[in-house]
């Protein structure tokens, strides 16, 4: 099993005025020739917005992009017509494919809200763009993991345009979990939001990360009171 550990404290990081961001992955103004992309994984964003303000209209192509709010909700709005707010217990995927124009704004205008921003590079490029967001009830995911994307849509999850699938899930006790990577040549990057977990060597806490590849399966030992978050993704 080859493991790459990315510390929470050694992440990018932006303040503006209206928004603070912290890059697992180079991004705008952080480089880290290390740290481009871990396989197809390309940005892991944790983001918090001021009370009404956001992403203006900007646009994307060729690109998967998963929204998952943590704290509030956001407005969404794109090219297609589409205008939709997502709040906290639901997970948003945007297929950018051919090409979109998207606005993320704070839906709130007194009070912050805060988000995980991912991108994948895509399995086909050039389809015609797809939208679509569900609530995943956090019962569902209790000493346990939840998938909440996977390629098709299986197992009740967002569809993605590629062989890749994050799980979501919430530990209120001690677990152990061996985890069975969805396809072969994958690798897992394990992102703590909150709590600890162990795996190997290597001893997560808040907003530690840890790519795992080329390996079928592998433990956590997960603490009580732990978020995570995994991103099961092809590695070429």
């Amino acid at each position: 099993m080859k493991t790459i550990f990315h510390p929470a404290a050694a992440r990018g990081h932006a303040q503006h005025d209206w928004l603070e961001s912290w890059h697992s992955f180079s991004f705008a103004g952080y480089y880290d020739p290390e740290k481009i992309h871990f396989g197809l994984l390309r940005v892991l964003n944790d983001d918090a917005i001021a009370a009404g303000r956001g992403f203006g209209r900007h646009p994307h192509n060729d690109m998967e992009i998963i929204s998952i709010p943590l704290v509030g909700a956001l407005q969404h709005n794109d090219s297609t017509g589409r205008n939709e707010i997502i709040r906290r217990g639901e997970v948003q995927i945007m297929s950018a494919g051919s090409g979109i124009e998207h606005s993320e704004v704070n839906a709130s205008e007194t009070d912050p809200a805060k988000f995980l921003q991912i991108w994948i590079f895509p399995k086909e490029k050039g389809i015609s763009p797809q939208y679509a967001q569900k609530i995943f009830p956090e019962a569902g995911r209790i000493n346990k993991l939840q998938t909440v994307v996977a390629p098709g849509g299986q197992d009740d999850a967002l569809p993605i345009n590629q062989d890749a699938w994050l799980s979501l899930g919430h530990f209120t006790e001690k677990t152990i979990v061996k985890y069975q990577v969805k396809k072969e040549g994958n690798g897992v990057y394990v992102f703590v939001l909150e709590g600890s977990v162990r795996i190997g060597e290597h001893t997560l806490l808040r907003r530690d990360a840890l790519g795992v590849a080329e390996t079928a399966d592998f433990p956590m030992e997960i603490e009580p009171g732990s978020d995570l978050l995994l991103i099961d993704i092809p590695m070429r």
